[in-house]
C-alpha cells in the first residue's frame, strides 16, 4: 500500500499516512491533528500531550489475535466524565482488519466494529438501564450493559481511522457478557456504532513479553510537586494513574488532573473508625505470585439500626495486571479480583436483590443490601473519589467466597473476594504479628470438618462389619423348645418347682431363654436356672410374665405381656436342664407354660453401644458447625435460610 507524504498544515512538518484506513494523524512536531480529506490536509487543533503511564503497550508493538498479524499503529487517550483515563490503541491487520485494543484499570478489550442489520434500531442513551439486555446486537452470547458515561478525548499520537476533534465529548455503553465477551456502543455517532470483541489477555494477542514501559522523567517530576496546602512533599507511587490523592502531611484531598495538583478539602477520620492496619506502599505477594502494592486505603462503613459498621479497604496495583483489593473487617481478610457481570446468574434481575445467585458453578446467598459510604481516604486512586460518596453494596456468600455487586449512577461493577487467614496475609507481606480477628467473617470458611467427615468412617466401617458378620452370627439355633405345667400356688411364697427334659449346648454362643403362657387378669414370677449336669454349675435369669386388661370409662386397657425372654452370655459346652420355679398370681388351674431355650441370638446391644460411642464426634463437629453457621448469620441483613424471592 502506497504511502502519502504530506507536510503539517500547522508546523510544515514532514507527516506520513502508513495506513489506508488512517482519517487522522498527530502531527508529532507540534501535536496537531491532521486530517486527511480527498483533496487537502486539515488541522483539526491541537492535542494533548498522551499521559504517560505505565502501560505494556506502545507504538509499532505487533501481536496476533485469532491467527492474523496485526500492529499498534494509534492511540487515544479518552477521560472519563467522573475521573480517570483509558486508552484505545489501534490496531491494523494484515488481513485488512481494522480493531481496537482498549485497556483499562489493567484489563484489555479487542474489538472490531459491526455493521447492524438493515432496520435496527438500538436503544437510546437515556433509556439504557444497567443489567439490560440488548438484543439487538447479533452476537453468540447475550450482551448486557455493564457502564454508561461520556467519554472526552484527551490526547492521542500515531494514525487514528475516525475523525478526532480534541475535547469532543460522545455517550457510550459498555456491555458484556459470557465467556468475556465484549462491546461497546458508540453514541457519538449517528446512527450510534457498535463495536464487538472480547476481553483478552496480552499472552492471547502475543503480547506477553511486553513490558511497561517507564516514564521516570514524568514520574520523578509528578513526585516532587508538593501539597497545594501545606507545601508538604508528596511521593506519589502511581502518579500516571491517580484522580485522586491525599496528603499525608496535612490530610488534604487533592485532585490529580495530567500531573497538576489541585486542593479539593481536608479530611478528618471518624472518630470512632478503627485504625490502618497496613502501610501505603506496602508490597506483598498474592494468588497467583503476582506482586501487588498498596496505592492507597479507604474507611467504608455502613449503618443498621443506628449502630455504624467500619471496615477498610487497601487498593492494590500491578502496572502489568492492573488494581485489586484487600479487604479488612474484623481483623478478617479478604483478597478482592474483579469479574464480568454476565458470568453471574441472578433470578430477579441485576439491579434487584435475589436471594440467591450463581456464579462459576457455585450457589452464593444473599447476606446484606445496603448503601455504603466512604468515611475517609489515604493514598491514590484511580476514580475521583470522594469523602461520603455512597453506591448500594450487595454481597452473597459461599465461603471461602464472597461475591459483591456495587451500584453507582451508571455503573455496575461485581467483584469475588476469597478469604484470607493472618498467616495468608502476613506471608504475602512478610511480616508478623497481625491482630487476631473475633467473630465469624461472612465468608470465613469452617474448619472444623474433620470432625463431622472423618468421624463418620468409623461408623460407616462398623455398618460393615456389622453386615458382613450377619452370616456368621446371625444364624439363631433352638436347643429346647418345650412346653410345661405349673399347677396353681397354693401359697404365694411357696414357688412350684417344674423341670424340662436335657438338652445340648454349644460353647462361645449367645443363650435366650423364652418364656410365654396363657395369662389373663394374672401373673407369674419364673426364677430359670440352666444347670449344668456335668459340673453341677447353675446360671440363673428372672423371667416375669403378667398380663391385666379391663374396660375403664368406656374405653378397652391393658398392660403387661403374655411372654418375656432373658438372655446370658455364653455358657461351657455341655448338657444342661431347665428347673422353672415360680409363683403365680390370679392363676386358678395349671398353667401351661412354653419354655424356648435358642443359642446364637442377634441382639445388636453391642452395636448400638459402639455406635453411639462412635457417634459422639460427628456429633460434636455438627453441633460446632451449627454453632459456626449461626455466628456468620447473626450479623446478616438476611436470615440463613432467607425468604425466596425468586
Amino acid at each position: 500500500m502506497s504511502v502519502l507524504q504530506a507536510n503539517c498544515p500547522s508546523c510544515g512538518g514532514p507527516v506520513e499516512f502508513k495506513k489506508g484506513s488512517t482519517l487522522v494523524l498527530v502531527c508529532p512536531y507540534c501535536r496537531s491533528a491532521i486530517s486527511r480529506t480527498d483533496r487537502t490536509l486539515e488541522d483539526l487543533g491541537k492535542v494533548a500531550e498522551i499521559v504517560d503511564s505505565e502501560s505494556p503497550l506502545k507504538l509499532g508493538l505487533k501481536g496476533v489475535y485469532k491467527d492474523a498479524k496485526f500492529e499498534l499503529t494509534g492511540r487515544a487517550q479518552l477521560k472519563h466524565e467522573l475521573g480517570g483515563v483509558w486508552d484505545e490503541w489501534y490496531a491494523t491487520f494484515n488481513n485488512g482488519w481494522v480493531g481496537w485494543l482498549a485497556e483499562a484499570q489493567g484489563r484489555f478489550y479487542m474489538t472490531f466494529y459491526q455493521p447492524l442489520p438493515d432496520g435496527t434500531t438500538l436503544p437510546s442513551f437515556e433509556g439504557l438501564q444497567l443489567g439490560q439486555v440488548i438484543g439487538e446486537i447479533p452476537n453468540p452470547v447475550p450482551l448486557m450493559v455493564q457502564e454508561k458515561g461520556t467519554a472526552i478525548s484527551v490526547a492521542a499520537d500515531g494514525e487514528i481511522p475516525y475523525k478526532l476533534s480534541p475535547g469532543e465529548q460522545s455517550n457510550y455503553a459498555d456491555l458484556a457478557g459470557k465467556g468475556n465477551a465484549f462491546a461497546t456502543i458508540d453514541y457519538g455517532m449517528s446512527p450510534p456504532w457498535v463495536f464487538v470483541g472480547n476481553q483478552v489477555t496480552l499472552e492471547e494477542i502475543g503480547l506477553g513479553d511486553a513490558k511497561s514501559v517507564k516514564r521516570e522523567g514524568q514520574r520523578v517530576a509528578v513526585a516532587s510537586m508538593g501539597c497545594p496546602n501545606c507545601g508538604g512533599p508528596l511521593n506519589l507511587i502511581a502518579p500516571d494513574k491517580a484522580e485522586r490523592v491525599t496528603c499525608p502531611n496535612c490530610d488534604s484531598l487533592l485532585d490529580v488532573n495530567q500531573g497538576k495538583l489541585s486542593y479539593l478539602k481536608s479530611l478528618t477520620p471518624p472518630a470512632n473508625a478503627p485504625q490502618f492496619v497496613a502501610p501505603i506502599g506496602a508490597e506483598g505477594t498474592f494468588p497467583g505470585d503476582v506482586k501487588f502494592k498498596i496505592i492507597g486505603s479507604v474507611v467504608r462503613s455502613v449503618t443498621f439500626d443506628g449502630v455504624q459498621y467500619f471496615w477498610h479497604e487497601y487498593l492494590l496495583y500491578n502496572p502489568m495486571i492492573g488494581f485489586r483489593w484487600l479487604v479488612h473487617s474484623d481483623n478478617h481478610w479478604n483478597f478482592v479480583e474483579p469479574i464480568n457481570p454476565a458470568e453471574v446468574e441472578v433470578h430477579t434481575g441485576l439491579t434487584a436483590a435475589s436471594t440467591k445467585v450463581n456464579y462459576n458453578g457455585r450457589s452464593f446467598r444473599i447476606f446484606q443490601d445496603a448503601p455504603a459510604t466512604v468515611d475517609y481516604v489515604k493514598g491514590e486512586f484511580y476514580w475521583r473519589v470522594e469523602q461520603g460518596e455512597t453506591v448500594r453494596a450487595i454481597d452473597y456468600v459461599s465461603a471461602p467466597m464472597m461475591l459483591s455487586q456495587e451500584l453507582s449512577g451508571n455503573e455496575m461493577n461485581w467483584s469475588v473476594g476469597t478469604y484470607m487467614t493472618n498467616d495468608e496475609v502476613e506471608k504475602a507481606f512478610g511480616i508478623s504479628g497481625l491482630p487476631k480477628p473475633w467473630g465469624v467473617a461472612p465468608n470465613q470458611p469452617f474448619t472444623g470438618q474433620f470432625y463431622y467427615t472423618w468421624g463418620f468412617l468409623p461408623l460407616l466401617a462398623l455398618l460393615v462389619v456389622a453386615i458382613f458378620m450377619i452370616p456368621f452370627t446371625g444364624i439363631t439355633n433352638t436347643v429346647l423348645n418345650q412346653t410345661i405345667t405349673m399347677p396353681p400356688s397354693v401359697n404365694p411364697t411357696t414357688p412350684q418347682t417344674v423341670f424340662s427334659t436335657a438338652f445340648d449346648i454349644k460353647g462361645n454362643r449367645n443363650i435366650r431363654i423364652s418364656a410365654s403362657a396363657p395369662l389373663t387378669n394374672a401373673a407369674a414370677d419364673l426364677d430359670v436356672d440352666l444347670i449344668n449336669e456335668q459340673s453341677q454349675e447353675i446360671e440363673s435369669v428372672v423371667i416375669p410374665i403378667s398380663f391385666y386388661q379391663g374396660v375403664e370409662g368406656g374405653e378397652s386397657w391393658s398392660e403387661g405381656d403374655r411372654s418375656n425372654d432373658a438372655t446370658i452370655s455364653s455358657l461351657p459346652a455341655g448338657k444342661y436342664t431347665l428347673r422353672a420355679q415360680g409363683t403365680t398370681e390370679g392363676v386358678q388351674q395349671p398353667l401351661q407354660i412354653s419354655l424356648k431355650v435358642e443359642q446364637g441370638v442377634t441382639r445388636g446391644v453391642n452395636f448400638i453401644c459402639a455406635f453411639l460411642i462412635l457417634l459422639i464426634v460427628p456429633i460434636f463437629g455438627l453441633i460446632r458447625k451449627m454453632s459456626f453457621e449461626s455466628s456468620r448469620w447473626k450479623d446478616s441483613m438476611f436470615s440463613s435460610t432467607g425468604s425466596d424471592s425468586e
